[in-house]
């Protein structure tokens, strides 16, 4: 084995770096273990195999050469998964020193007739499958990916080629259904730009367009319609959705326009077997149209044609393991790189998508503002009349506004209610003095989930005989009031009305179209059959609050995705938004423009050199770790370095994502912030300077995000 890098000679003697050969098994006995190969022949024809190995490192990414035996020659094959020998019984030396080889997963992306390593190859000790899964485009795609977010090939390789099934393998996928006719325009016919679009994919066309969908249940047909059109030109289509849910009615809306049999679903709910057997039918070519979420991304769809994602700014649409990229931007690069159409779809709108239409990239895709307004339900605020008439609206939970709104509602059908938090009462503060209520033993925040039962967020403590440290009072108000406390108020106060909740625990698909209050949290709102006849956006401070510069963006986007699914004005449906009305999201929503707030703020952040005019970095670790790897980096010139600021701890018990400080140690954050057309220059040198600080060894590690979401 070698690598394409110069490798260090000074490892074992010839006679130690012998080709393996394995001993002679008995006929007809399947093999049970990887073979040794010691003194096999090799393959007449190109006798070395180029493999990427499942290592992550990043000093480690670059292909290897081994040598093919004669035996495996005509199941080694560029795409098939292979087992090889890494490590010291492969000659590999590190640190100067010898490390165990070991057996480990690997994908063959070539044959070649000689190896730029002069010396003698280790074998390929199996080939775990003869099915290749991974071509040169989905190669090329991940190496593109890689390098942008300063990752490995073998991490994109893992997100982009699911694991191994036999038994799917093993399975025949069916022939592929000829091209549908292209379909008819149907609800499009409301967009200015729909119809033409449409025709564009049907023609073989390649237009790129940000679509700002009208509210309602259409999009996912019209999702539907618009892969039919692609296929209609004899190419592929891909659509990646933010959850499940999202999937089911995509998938639904396919089987309406096209039939069954002409589109893969890729979600997790259907199990490794039958995701892999779908996957597989996408790559075999059997299936042109692929829904599904954020690993569908890399789907190997062949002659790729359009490429859709919906909702782009939810959060489910960036990857949480490494390199964490985002289906979004491994969207652009895939219509980049295969030129071929591509579609963002989305009720609201965000900053990057505003960018790509600025900057001619992609043209809007929108209807006209009368079209709008018959389709939006009226948004209403506290504010003008209702001061006037209740002094008490603005600081109010729940102002009689919002009452009257909901009795109005319940009339008709379902009231929606939304709220930022779930649980009982997730924070807490003294009644008398309003100092935030804390755990004795950690410090953490004290709240109760269940009524009667106080205790900490961090590490889980009861706190039966709390008492305020500032003024002695024992004596509790809520700070904030979760889902679950919302919706027994409301069962109170309407008795005679059903009340539903939908959040993380218990999230609802649909509800029928009776009378009812669902309480939800934002991104678990259900459909209701025929839409809902109100809805209720409490707590607007509470997202609007977040020390964070997608707040006003994200507070927006949750906002619309839940009026999208009241009633538009032909019926009469009404938003009642509870937050301070002259802020600019509240009012973009009252105007239903979510496409002027995103302009707006894209702006504002060309003006401060924020994303996504600017590409931007996060470096993480201890704080000496961080500063010594900002100083031996070789940044581009013209990078600029943003802190580093402590990042807060995470106590012991207290929940953790992906990327959170460890428990117990205090990590500091840098940005490292560069101007459009270094972010390549960015990536690549801080995974240089990692990679040159792990083949080193030694000090302590520093985690690397491109393009980090929270930025503060």
């Amino acid at each position: 084995m070698s690598s394409e890098k110069e490798h260090d000679e000074t490892t074992d003697g010839p006679e130690q770096l012998a080709l393996i050969r394995e001993t002679v098994r008995k006929a007809n006995v399947p093999r049970a273990k990887p073979r040794t190969w010691r003194g096999a022949a090799l393959a007449k024809e190109l006798p070395v195999a180029r493999v990427v190995v499942n290592k992550g490192s990043l000093h480690l990414d670059q292909f290897f050469d081994y040598a093919v035996p004669e035996e495996l020659d005509g199941v080694a094959r560029p795409g098939v998964r292979v087992r090889v020998r890494f490590g010291a019984g492969a000659h590999q030396v590190r640190n100067g020193r010898r490390e165990g080889g070991r057996l480990i997963d690997g994908f063959l992306v070539e044959r070649r007739a000689t190896s730029d390593y002069s010396g003698p190859l280790a074998a390929l000790a199996d080939v775990v499958s003869p099915e290749p899964v991974l071509g040169p485009e989905l190669l090329g795609l991940a190496r593109a990916v890689a390098d942008r977010y300063a990752g490995s090939l073998a991490d994109v390789l893992q997100l982009a080629v699911p694991p191994r099934s036999a038994r799917a393998e093993g399975r025949t996928s069916p022939e592929p259904m000829p091209p549908p006719e292209p379909p008819e325009p149907g609800t499009w016919q409301r967009y200015e730009q729909g119809p033409a679009f449409l025709t564009s994919l049907a023609r073989g066309g390649a237009p790129r367009a940000v679509w700002n969908a009208l509210p309602g249940p259409h999009w996912a047909e019209e999702i539907a319609r618009a892969v039919a059109a692609t296929l209609a030109s004899g190419r592929g289509a891909l659509v990646v959705v933010p959850d499940g849910r999202a999937a089911g009615r995509v998938d639904a809306a396919l089987t309406e326009v096209l039939g069954e049999g002409r589109h893969a679903l890729l979600t997790a709910e259907a199990g490794p077997e039958k995701r892999y057997g779908q996957w597989l039918a996408v790559r075999r070519g059997s299936v042109r149209a692929v829904v599904g979420t954020r690993a569908a991304m890399f789907a190997p769809v062949r002659d790729l044609g359009l490429a859709v994602i919906w909702d782009d700014g939810d959060g489910s649409h960036s990857e949480p393991h490494a390199p964490q990229p985002h289906a979004r931007e491994v969207l652009l690069l895939r219509a980049a790189h295969d030129r071929c159409a591509f579609l963002l779809g989305s009720t609201s709108c965000t900053v990057e998508a505003a960018q790509l239409v600025e900057s001619g990239w992609a043209k809007a895709l929108g209807a006209g503002r009368e079209q709008v307004r018959r389709a939006a339900p009226l948004i209403r605020t506290v504010g003008d009349g209702e001061l006037a008439r209740d002094e008490a609206a603005r600081a109010a939970r729940l102002p009689s506004l919002a009452w009257q709104a909901v009795r109005e509602g319940l009339k008709t059908g379902p009231v929606l209610v939304q709220v930022p938090r779930r649980g009982y009462v997730p924070r807490l503060a003294c009644e008398r003095c309003r100092t935030p209520a804390r755990c004795r033993h950690c410090a953490g925040p004290l709240e109760a989930p269940e009524q009667q039962e106080l205790r900490c967020g961090w590490c889980g403590r009861g706190a039966p005989d709390w008492h305020c440290v500032a003024c002695g009072s024992n004596r509790l108000r809520a700070q904030i009031v979760g889902a679950r406390r919302t919706a027994e108020e409301l069962g109170r106060a309407f008795p005679a009305v059903p009340v539903r909740t939908s959040g993380r625990d218990h999230i609802l698909d649909t509800v029928p179209g009776r009378p009812a209050l669902v309480v939800s949290t934002p991104g678990a709102e259900p459909v209701a059959e025929g839409g809902y006849a109100a809805a209720l956006l409490l707590d607007g401070w509470a997202m609007l609050g977040r020390p964070d510069l997608r707040a006003g963006e994200e507070a927006l986007r949750r906002w619309i995705d839940a009026a999208s699914l009241v009633r538009g004005q032909p019926e009469g449906g009404t938003v009642v938004v509870v937050a301070e009305p002259t802020l600019r999201p509240v009012q973009a929503l009252v105007r239903w423009d979510p496409v002027g707030h995103a302009q707006r703020e894209l702006a504002e952040r060309a003006e401060l050199g924020f994303p996504p005019v600017s590409r931007m970095a996060a470096v993480s670790g201890p704080p000496a770790a961080v500063e010594g790897f900002l100083a031996a980096a070789g940044l581009p010139g013209d990078a600029e370095v943003l802190g580093p600021v402590p990042l807060p701890v995470v106590r012991p018990g207290g929940p953790r994502r992906p990327g959170d400080t460890p428990p117990g140690e205090q990590w500091e954050r840098a940005l490292v912030r560069v101007p459009p057309g270094s972010g390549a220059a960015l990536a690549a040198a801080l995974k240089q300077a990692r990679a040159a600080g792990l083949a080193r060894g030694g000090g302590e590690p520093v985690r690397i995000r491109v393009d980090p979401p929270d930025i503060g």
